[in-house]
């Protein structure tokens, strides 16, 4: 952090924490104690009204504020839980930068508008339920490639097929033009042309592996609009499931990502799906034990079938 941005970063800071000594703000901006004392007097030299008092710290003088900016109850808790997620999400650069904007919101919030920010806020608890390890590894891929699309730089790296396909080996190299991240439910996805399929393609980063930054510069074509692409949907295959009431909830609440529609039968609920293959779903239907069976289609009961009997054979 410069010099410029350290002055506003302490005006802030008094102004959202009231009094605060030199050690404490030697400790937030990690620099020394002497440095503190320099900044305060440029800022008493600016015209910011820095009060001090022997043995208990800095502030500001009563009335001063900046900057002159205001948000409602609302806006400020929206500005605060988007900068939560953004630390939680986002890599460690924009995890600091978060909670600077959260320092910085909290400072020009009156103390009615702080007080019932605060509240609220407290009442929403953003949980991740994936595995830290995992989590880490995304965020450093993500970092990566975000730099090499700000840089426009192709990336390479190994990709690991969620579902094996006939053919075609489950995993591959792929040297690509990153489009844009998007997250999805948790899980960071890359858009990006694919030189290997010589399309645009969705990848999953959790999925890659050996990623590195590539000398070889691409174009963002001019038609190309992140926020209007739709992927073509290849799922042309339908199954039909019945589920009984006792897992309704759990299914309905798993938000997952085949199913297309959940209606009431007559032995519980009907849940239609589609999907490219049925290996993309046979695992998770497996996880539903006796409580569903499979109606269509008849490729999938039949592997159900086999999957039962190796069960049987082992247990």
């Amino acid at each position: 952090m410069n010099k410029t941005d350290r002055l506003l970063a302490i005006v802030l800071e008094l102004q959202r924490k009231g009094t605060l000594r030199a050690e404490d703000l030697a400790a937030t901006f990690e620099t020394s104690v002497r440095t503190i004392y320099r900044d305060m007097q440029a800022l008493s030299e600016a015209g910011v009204p820095i009060v001090g008092a022997p043995g208990q710290g800095y502030s500001l003088m009563e009335g001063y504020f900046l900057p002159p900016v205001s948000f409602s109850v609302e806006e400020a808790v929206a500005l605060l839980i988007g900068a939560d997620l953004v630390e939680q999400a986002f890599d460690q650069n924009f995890g600091n930068s978060a909670r600077a904007v959260q320092r910085k919101v909290e400072a020009i919030l009156s103390a009615d508008v702080g007080e019932q920010a605060s509240r609220i806020r407290s009442t929403f608890r953003l949980v991740s339920p994936r595995a830290n390890n995992l989590r880490e590894q995304e965020k450093a891929h993500a970092q990566l490639i975000h730099d090499a699309i700000i840089n426009e730089r192709k990336v390479r790296f190994r990709y690991r097929r969620g579902t094996p396909v006939e053919g075609d080996d489950r995993e591959t190299v792929r040297d690509v033009a990153p489009y844009g991240l998007v997250l999805v439910r948790g899980s960071w996805i890359l858009l990006a042309h694919c030189d290997l399929r010589q399309d645009i393609r969705r990848f999953r980063l959790s999925r890659m592996s050996g990623l590195i930054v590539l000398e070889d510069r691409f174009i963002l074509p001019d038609h190309f609009n992140f926020d209007d692409y739709k992927p073509l949907d290849d799922r042309s295959l339908e199954v039909q499931i019945v589920i009984s009431a006792t897992i309704a909830d759990r299914v309905k609440e798993s938000g997952y990502f085949f199913i297309e529609e959940i209606t009431e039968h007559p032995d519980g609920f009907l849940v239609r799906l589609r999907v490219r293959q049925i290996e993309e779903i046979l695992s998770w239907v497996l996880g539903l034990g006796a409580d569903a069976v499979v109606l269509t289609p008849e490729s999938l009961r039949s592997r159900m079938r086999e999957e039962a009997k190796k069960l049987f054979e082992r247990y």
